[in-house]
């Protein structure tokens, strides 16, 4: 059975987006773009390299370059004791 999105955030996944700039395959001198996004964990990133894998196995379009980002969901929240405060115009 599936993990909820919940379960797989408190086991430490994160939201991983990943944007794929490929060679067109009648067209090698076109770029064009997909966006993947789905729970990883950094920083190994297993399923965004087992994307990666099945895309060079499977699909025509040649890869150019992946550019991704991770975000942790549930994290500490960010708590700072501040005394003083100065207004700049």
């Amino acid at each position: 059975m599936a993990e909820s999105e919940t379960e797989l955030m408190l086991k430490g996944y994160g939201l991983t987006t990943a944007e794929m700039f490929y060679h067109m395959p009648d067209y090698t001198h076109v770029l064009n773009t997909f966006v993947w996004q789905d729970y990883d964990l950094a920083p190994d990133h297993p399923r965004l390299f087992r994307f990666i894998d099945f895309w060079k196995a499977e699909i025509e379009g040649m890869l150019h370059s992946v550019r991704f980002t991770h975000r942790k969901m549930i994290a500490p929240g960010e708590w700072r004791h501040v005394t003083v405060e100065f207004t700049v115009h």
